[in-house]
């Protein structure tokens, strides 16, 4: 949201609990670059990003607004894509972490089906002001890896106070993981540095830190999703709902042998008003959980209405999190609604298998939710309805 989209795009050159990778439209002559058995050169890449957004930029005749919100680690721009004027805030991002690609795919075509003349979309716009952050870590997403590619030295260079304590809890520099050498390459996960205080400097007795504990703003892309988050807080005092896309490995739904297609979940931290979340007392005026679970139903029920179908293997994720370093837990505390989508799969697990259905997947829970949202009937849903989503079960049951 700070600067306007260039007139020239060039093409560039050149992961912890939540979340985890993706499937995209296809292209073609796309060079098949890759640290494992599966090739990637179906999924979006950045250049191809900046073609698209360029593109639905301009046919939408002014209708979505691209800009630069910030800059990754390595310098390339991160892009806020937005459309409608409506006092209601959607926030969406995704690819936080890189090898989960599926969410950036969705957000694209949502783009292009909200910025049509319909009467659908029209009034969409009128309600709401939808914020899509469809590539929030794009140096991860071009190594096709979970974390960003800054160092600790680095830290140090930009806050010298943390000079004489251990590295953060959630940065990696040693061994494979998920298929990639952090050991070569090191780097943040960046889903772990959020923190509830929007302002927070970087103090060295926060650090290294813990999962369960707030995390610090060091790295930019984090940096960047806040900086989105305060400005529309700002000018509209309140972002209503935030969604954040990602990928998990493969879960089936709770008491059967069905793969889950999509998991959802409300819950990050532990609620402010009660015994268990009074920590974050001071944030307890502004959480609002039912409306978090009422977000999720409007999700759950788009994709339960599609019959004996794959879209009906929902499931809710792992409960009972106390999670503020992640955007979902911070962002809930300062008032917003919150949604987490997990895609079943990665690329270093499947590759682009059923790649369209996962998109296809997420998509129509956006849309159950956007819709919802729009027209005021999520309101009307019942959040403890929410508590008879099944749960994720990490074995099939016999």
């Amino acid at each position: 949201m700070k600067k306007k989209w260039m007139s020239t795009v060039g093409a560039v050159t050149l992961c912890t609990a939540l979340a985890m990778p993706a499937y995209a439209v296809e292209t073609e002559n796309k060079t098949e670059t890759h640290h494992h058995e599966h090739s990637i050169s179906g999924f979006i890449d950045y250049a191809e990003l900046q073609k698209s957004l360029k593109q639905i930029e301009a046919s939408s005749k002014g209708t979505v607004q691209v800009d630069v919100a910030g800059q990754s680690h390595k310098g390339l721009d991160i892009y806020t894509a937005t459309v409608g004027t409506g006092d209601k805030v959607i926030l969406v991002q995704s690819e936080i972490h890189g090898n989960e690609k599926t969410g950036t795919v969705a957000i694209l075509d949502l783009l292009k089906k909200l910025s049509n003349n319909s009467k659908q979309s029209r009034e969409i716009r009128e309600e709401l002001t939808l914020v899509f952050m469809p590539m929030m870590n794009p140096d991860a997403s071009e190594g096709d890896k979970r974390r960003n590619s800054l160092t600790w030295d680095e830290v140090i260079e930009q806050y010298p106070q943390l000079s004489e304590v251990a590295p953060s809890w959630n940065y990696l520099d040693s061994g494979i993981s998920q298929s990639y050498d952090y050991g070569a390459n090191p780097g943040f996960d960046v889903n772990r540095d959020f923190n509830p205080e929007l302002d927070y400097e970087p103090e060295a007795e926060d650090f290294p830190g813990a999962s369960n504990l707030p995390g610090w703003f060091i790295t930019p892309e984090a940096q960047t999703s806040r900086d989105v988050y305060k400005s529309l807080q700002e000018e509209f005092g309140n972002v209503d709902v935030f969604i954040d896309l990602h990928h998990q490995g493969m879960y089936y739904v709770d008491g059967t042998a069905d793969p889950v297609t999509l998991s959802l979940s409300a819950q990050f931290v532990p609620d402010p008003n009660t015994p268990e979340g009074e920590k974050y007392a001071e944030y307890a005026d502004n959480y609002n959980y039912d409306f978090s679970r009422q977000l999720n139903l409007a999700a759950y029920n788009e994709l339960q209405s599609y019959g004996n179908s794959k879209f009906t293997n929902i499931s809710l994720y792992s409960q009972g999190l106390d999670l503020p370093g992640t955007a979902l837990g911070s962002y809930a505390l300062n008032g917003s609604g919150t949604v987490l989508f997990e895609v079943r799969g990665q690329t270093q697990m499947m590759g682009q298998k059923e790649k369209g259905q996962l998109v296809k997947s997420v998509e129509r829970g956006l849309t159950g939710i956007i819709e919802s949202v729009a027209d005021g009937s999520v309101e009307s849903l019942d959040p403890d309805d929410y508590e008879d989503i099944p749960l994720t079960s990490y074995r099939p049951s016999n």
